[in-house]
């Protein structure tokens, strides 16, 4: 029987554009025949991210980046400073042809063979970017500069490291948290790909949304100091922004995610710092123009053994603010919605944590055992080290 942990946030946001599209304009969707304020899931998984990893060791924190090959140079000089430059060539290329360009494709064996040879004829071409972005975990970087160093004594280097099969599957206990949660894919050796133990939706808000100008202007203080005749504004300009409460939703496949990381204390971790981090941290663009930064009005987290549920539907038809806001009558809809569901359907959670920070979030507590915030990520680990 699968677990599942879903995470529901209702919160409320102050003028801002944590997420803008190419046009530098709040990010939006339509839903419920209007127009809502949007914030992307990868821009929240992003945020989430970052705040995990300042609390987690190095080994367990995730690269994604082209420049997987300036890493390992880095890494293996690290550990052999003396190495010749023609060895250490050798041993980054191996790694990249038999790691990233590992595919069994027809196409890819063309393209690794090619990059071999590039790297005869150019050294150099060794280091160069790969031409995706690789979501690695540091420890499986050091797994890879481990075997590499060792296989570097033998008379055939590649034959060696390829011999080792990293090309054919990644090692389970050598995955970062992020990978873990959020999977990848490695078009050029599918044998990498990482299925995502976690999905995240994107945010929307409850009721149609107003987007807005800020006009602003700066001035040039030199030119106001020696009272020129054009000492007006040095710059005009204008910034679009937006104000919402959103509902925000995400769900952990944690049996996906003990296998992902096939350590299940490991795991229990994750959920706790995934949690933790989903609930209490956004995205921040134009954090320093608008200072956004707050806290969710109220949030519920259900371990389930049945499925996963997204609950916008209880915000397909739009809430018009009235003299209370979004938020209040958000959060009565949502709590009328989940028992409705309940009643409706048979499915219930194994155990729900509610929390809230304001006073009209206190009807959470119909929906589950009240949990501080502070306290919700290592008590949903709790609940879910129960499910083993």
């Amino acid at each position: 029987m699968s677990v599942f942990v879903d995470i529901h946030v209702l919160q409320t946001l102050p003028p801002s554009n944590p997420n803008r599209d190419d046009t530098g304009a709040p990010k939006t969707a339509t839903f419920g025949g209007v127009q809502r304020m949007r914030i992307s899931s990868q821009a929240i998984k992003r945020a989430t991210r970052e705040d995990f990893e300042r609390s987690i060791e190095v080994s367990l924190k995730g690269i994604r980046s082209k420049r997987i090959p300036s890493v390992l140079k880095s890494k293996i000089l690290e550990r052999k400073p003396e190495i010749s430059d023609d060895l250490l060539t050798r041993m980054v290329s191996t790694v990249i042809a038999w790691t990233f360009l590992g595919g069994t494709d027809k196409s890819v064996k063309k393209k690794r063979d090619k990059f071999l040879r590039e790297v005869k004829k150019n050294s150099e071409r060794a280091f160069e970017d790969v031409d995706a972005l690789w979501f690695v975990s540091n420890a499986e970087l050091d797994s890879y500069v481990n075997a590499i160093i060792e296989d570097s004594a033998e008379t055939d280097i590649e034959k060696a490291f390829k011999n080792r099969k990293f090309d054919k599957a990644s090692a389970k206990g050598d995955q970062s948290v992020a990978v873990a949660l959020f999977g990848r894919m490695v078009a050029s050796n599918v044998n990498l790909k990482i299925d995502a133990a976690c999905q995240v939706a994107h945010a929307i808000g409850v009721g149609a949304v107003e987007r807005e100008y800020d006009y602003y202007t700066a001035v040039d203080d030199e030119k106001k100091r020696n009272k020129e005749a054009d000492e007006g504004a040095g710059m005009i300009g204008t910034i679009e922004f937006a104000s919402a409460t959103v509902y925000r939703y995400a769900t952990i496949n944690v049996d996906l995610l003990r296998e992902n990381l096939g350590d299940d204390a490991v795991a229990d971790r994750a959920v706790e710092l995934f949690v933790d981090s989903f609930v209490r941290s956004m995205p921040t663009g134009k954090i320093t123009t608008f200072a956004n930064r707050t806290l969710p009005d109220a949030v519920l987290v259900q371990v389930r053994n049945d499925q996963p549920i997204n609950m916008s539907g209880a915000f397909e038809e739009p809430i018009v603010a009235g003299r209370c806001g979004f938020a209040e009558p958000a959060i009565e809809r949502f709590v009328e919605f989940e028992s409705r569901l309940r009643e409706l359907t048979g499915l219930k959670p194994v155990e729900a944590l509610v929390s809230w920070s304001t006073p009209r979030g206190e009807s959470f507590s119909e929906l589950g055992k009240q949990v501080r915030l502070a306290s919700l990520g290592e008590t949903a680990a709790e609940v879910v080290r129960g499910t083993r």
